[in-house]
């Protein structure tokens, strides 16, 4: 535990907001005085307020996050673009909720070894060197890359992402952060309109898709701003990272002074 970090008695459901964000340029965003400022707040308003996180990142990655560099510790986490939904205990440790897994892994069939060999010689596609349970991610050369790549991705029975323009996952078919995050809302009882998802780019659609009160932050992938633009219930911030998430609590009136 770090010396700023406050634990609440109350479960999640019964908080008066739960921010399910992305982490890379989203609760990740932003300078560190704006950072600081909005870890502080969500530390200090641990009784009203719950955490999940909604990210590409992996299990350890977000540990090391928590652990040692200071960032709040989530309550939740759907990590792995919504291949992995985990609980997180007071020492940082993600456990997979089984639950809730199952149905991915079912999805996904071991296919890791199958979408290497069917990717093996895709131009463009740099095969990461992390490993992951029900996902497989490249970084992708936008300039070299070959769009027939999504149909080798359809044709094994899987979906293909592209998000910034340099990243490529073959996910399990219809599973994303949005699905994800939906089960886990559901499955913890959380009100939908005491939720703000939040996010910056095209592999965080999904969730910022779903209904709930939503903050596309500012500095978003313009692809992604495209998409949202006209949806009543996103948000378009101007501020960068934290400041777009606290702007939108704002603008929604998603935390009235008590």
């Amino acid at each position: 535990m770090t010396r700023h970090e406050k634990f609440s008695s109350k479960a999640i459901g019964e908080k008066d907001l739960v921010l399910a964000t992305d982490l890379d340029g989203t609760f990740l965003g932003g300078t560190d005085e704006e950072r600081a400022r909005f870890y502080a707040w969500i530390e200090s308003n641990r009784d009203r307020v719950g955490l999940i996180f909604v990210t590409g990142r992996d299990p350890g990655f977000v540990r090391d996050l928590t652990r040692r560099l200071g960032v709040p510790r989530p309550d939740y986490v759907v990590g792995d673009v919504g291949t992995t939904i985990a609980e997180v205990d007071r020492d940082h440790m993600l456990s997979p909720i089984e639950a809730l897994e199952s149905e991915i892994a079912k999805a996904w069939g071991d296919a890791n070894m199958r979408v290497q060999a069917a990717l093996h010689k895709a131009p463009g596609l740099t095969l990461q060197s992390t490993g992951f349970r029900y996902r497989v991610s490249y970084d992708l050369d936008a300039e070299r890359f070959d769009p027939k790549a999504l149909d080798i991705v359809a044709g094994l029975g899987l979906d293909a992402l592209i998000s910034d323009n340099r990243f490529f996952d073959v996910l399990p078919k219809d599973v994303s952060k949005g699905p994800s995050l939906l089960r886990l809302l559901t499955h913890l009882d959380i009100d939908s309109r005491r939720t703000l998802v939040a996010g910056d780019t095209l592999n965080d659609l999904s969730m910022l898709e779903l209904g709930l009160p939503a903050v596309a932050v500012g500095g978003s992938e313009p692809a992604l701003v495209e998409k949202l633009s006209g949806l009543d219930h996103v948000h378009l911030a101007t501020g960068i990272g934290v400041s777009g998430i606290a702007e939108a609590i704002l603008a929604k009136n998603l935390l009235a002074t008590k």
